[in-house]
Order: structure tokens, then C-alpha cells, then sequence
């Protein structure tokens, strides 16, 4: 079994280290896909990802784990995967939305987020480009992260959030399996009882 691991925006590969370690203390192999948002599109990420698990799926088994965009991302590209290429056994979505983001749409015109988000920025403010992206069709487990942060607190009301997305954001009904953890947005790849629960599901698809 193999592991793919799509970090959010503004992070890198480093952010899902501990977890892709504890997936090689049980035997699974793993991998990393690096992209920026600055500098590149959603639709050109998007076809680099697709390229990767082209790769990655000609050795064999294998799931998918994507954190906040990294899951919308794995979404666009295994969708547009050709009919050859072996699907992943599971999706692991960490915080990632389904739905646009109410923190992008609030600051999505700022130049300074601009600058630094361009496309893929924009992408998550837009309900129309965001309702384009396809929905898992392979079993899917999304993690919630439940830990607010005080000071954002007025933007999501008493719904409850990570921090930087809500419930109502990362939910859908096409979701096989919805687990809550009480963790921040950007502390999701790398939490504790996350990994736990990604290893644990991964070693239940190797039959061991």
C-alpha cells in the first residue's frame, strides 16, 4: 500500500510529516506532491497531480490524503484521471472544503491575499468554481477539526469551525465517513489522534 500526501495552501510536504512517518513505521509507502499557489494555477496543479498519481497508481495500491486545498485539489485530479489509471482505495480529506470558504470570500479581494493566493485563492471564494469541482466517487473519510479560535470567532458564529473553515463547509452527503477531533485547521496533518486514525484505516484496507 502506498500514501499520497497533498498539503494545504501556503504549506509544504513537511506539514504531513509526522504522519507519513508513523504510515512507514507500519510498512506503507509514501509520497509527497509540492505545489504554490503564488506562482501556479489551480488547473496546473491540478494537472501535476494528475501526473503524480498516474505514477504512484502504476505501483500499486493506493490512497490519497489531502489537507484544506490539498483535498480539493486530490478531488479535481482524480476526476480527470483517465479511465486507465487504478483508482485509490480511499480519500483521507483533512479540513479540506467542499463548499466555498467564508474566511475567502471575506478577504478575497485584499491585494496582499491576492498577491499570494492568485488563482487558487480566488477558486475557494467562488461558489461557482468551487461547486465545478467533483465530488469523491471512491470511499472518503473527512477529519473536522473542532478547536475555534477565539479572535474568528465572530465569523462562523456558534457554528462550528477549525478556525479557518467550518462544518457546513467540508460536509456533503456523498462523504462515506465524518470524524470530529478537536484540533486547529492548520494542526490537522500533523495531530496525534488524526494520524491514529488515518494509520488505522489504512492497515484495515491492507487486511492486517
Amino acid at each position: 500500500m502506498q500514501a499520497l500526501f497533498v498539503h494545504g495552501m501556503g504549506r509544504t510536504p513537511l506539514s504531513g510529516f509526522s504522519l507519513l512517518r508513523r504510515l512507514r513505521q507500519r510498512g506503507i509507502s509514501t509520497h509527497g506532491f509540492f505545489y504554490s499557489v503564488t506562482f501556479q494555477s489551480f488547473t496546473g496543479i491540478s494537472q501535476r497531480l494528475q501526473r503524480k498519481i498516474a505514477i504512484v497508481a502504476a505501483r500499486g495500491e493506493y490512497v490519497l490524503i489531502g489537507h484544506s486545498l490539498g483535498g480539493v485539489l486530490i478531488r479535481d485530479a482524480v476526476a480527470c484521471l483517465p479511465p486507465e489509471v487504478r483508482r485509490p482505495q480511499r480519500i483521507f480529506l483533512l479540513g479540506s472544503p467542499i463548499r466555498p470558504s467564508r474566511m475567502a470570500q471575506r478577504i478575497h479581494r485584499n491585494w496582499l491575499f491576492r498577491l499570494m493566493t492568485r488563482d487558487c485563492g480566488q477558486l475557494l471564494a467562488s461558489e461557482s468554481r468551487m461547486e465545478q469541482v467533483a465530488r469523491c466517487d471512491v470511499p472518503t473519510t473527512s477529519i473536522v477539526g473542532t478547536c475555534r479560535i477565539l479572535v474568528l470567532s465572530r465569523l462562523f458564529g456558534e457554528e462550528e469551525n477549525d478556525g479557518v473553515v467550518s462544518h457546513s463547509e467540508i460536509t456533503a452527503d456523498w462523504i462515506t465517513e465524518e470524524i470530529r477531533v478537536r484540533v486547529t485547521h492548520t494542526f490537522i496533518p500533523s495531530n496525534r489522534r488524526v494520524t491514529e486514525l488515518v494509520v488505522e484505516r489504512i492497515v484495515e484496507l491492507i487486511g492486517e
